[in-house]
């Protein structure tokens, strides 16, 4: 059976366009369209929804400001859900820093602001077991060093040169024990690594953000253009192509970029049925489920799968 891992993820720069409170605020949308307390928001009443539905969330500066604004109880639903697995901080870091041009100490000062807040809130079920750098461009094994040297277990990127890419498809080597330091006795800057397989965003036809133009899931047969047998046809020949470049019967899928999840409703809704839909066809003979996930129980499974990297 493939497993095809779904994480929907949104990625919020802590400052790019515009600066970090207008993003936050969702001010200036002039420039660009982004408001993170919103997505937020949006998340955590869809997460109530569904036990089933997963969301990872990445930068602190963001999510301390947003818990700042919060009642008590919804605090503690927050919680809950963090508790539970269903919401999970990956990096957690204020940022997710640059890797080319940052000193060491200021990376080391930003992760520890980050981490020292989910801690005190959260405890250990707020505590990133994953590093995840999908925007910087370009990585450092200096960086992976002090991920590893963190107690990451593993990270994940998304950009990458593109011949390097082509090579690492074609040997199926797109994960990878990252040894770090020539310096440092192994293990301690070992580093499991993956590469993501579409940078960061959903695989083309399944964006169903509001600032997506992919068509929805139309699902029932009385209404014009039913597309359900389209879209699960379209999304196994992607998964089946996605697997021969992996080395596991378990593949990763991000369903998510910048700034998405302003009304997850639209997301969760489309996954939902997506899950459905191709999960049904395993009473036909199909071998491909689907499933919410985390990189991190996405990386458990790939431990189990008992491999030398």
């Amino acid at each position: 059976m493939l497993n095809v891992h779904l994480v929907p993820h949104t990625h919020d720069d802590v400052g790019w366009l515009k600066t970090v409170d207008q993003y936050f605020y969702g001010a200036r949308n002039d420039i660009q369209h982004a408001g993170v307390q919103y997505i937020l928001d949006s998340v955590v009443d869809q997460l109530l929804k569904n036990p089933d539905r997963r969301f990872i969330y990445v930068e602190t500066a963001f999510f301390y400001r947003w818990w700042k604004q919060q009642s008590s109880s919804m605090q503690e639903t927050v919680k809950q859900l963090v508790n539970e697995g269903r919401l999970e901080f990956v990096n957690g870091g204020w940022c997710m820093s640059d890797e080319a041009t940052t000193h060491y100490s200021a990376v080391i000062d930003q992760m520890t602001m980050g981490l020292r807040f989910l801690n005190e809130t959260f405890g250990p079920c707020g505590r990133p077991r994953v590093a995840w750098h999908i925007d910087p461009f370009g990585h450092a094994r200096e960086h992976a060093s002090m991920f590893a040297q963190m107690g990451y277990d593993g990270f994940f990127f998304g950009r990458l040169d593109y011949q390097d890419r082509a090579r690492r498809m074609i040997d199926r080597e797109q994960e990878l024990l990252w040894r770090a330091s020539d310096s440092l006795t192994p293990p301690v800057a070992d580093l499991f690594t993956g590469i993501l397989p579409n940078g960061y965003n959903p695989p083309e036809g399944f964006c169903w953000d509001q600032s997506c133009d992919d068509p929805p899931i139309r699902d029932d047969p009385d209404l014009e253009d039913y597309n359900v047998d389209e879209v699960v046809h379209r999304f196994l020949i992607i998964a089946k192509s996605q697997a021969m470049v992996y080395k596991t019967n378990h593949i990763i899928m991000t369903m998510g970029s910048d700034f998405q999840y302003e009304n997850a409703n639209l997301w969760y809704k489309n996954l939902d049925k997506l899950i459905h839909y191709v999960n049904a066809r395993q009473a036909n003979g199909s071998t491909v489920n689907v499933l919410y996930s985390t990189p991190s129980c996405y990386l458990q499974e790939l431990h189990r799968a008992n491999l030398t990297w």
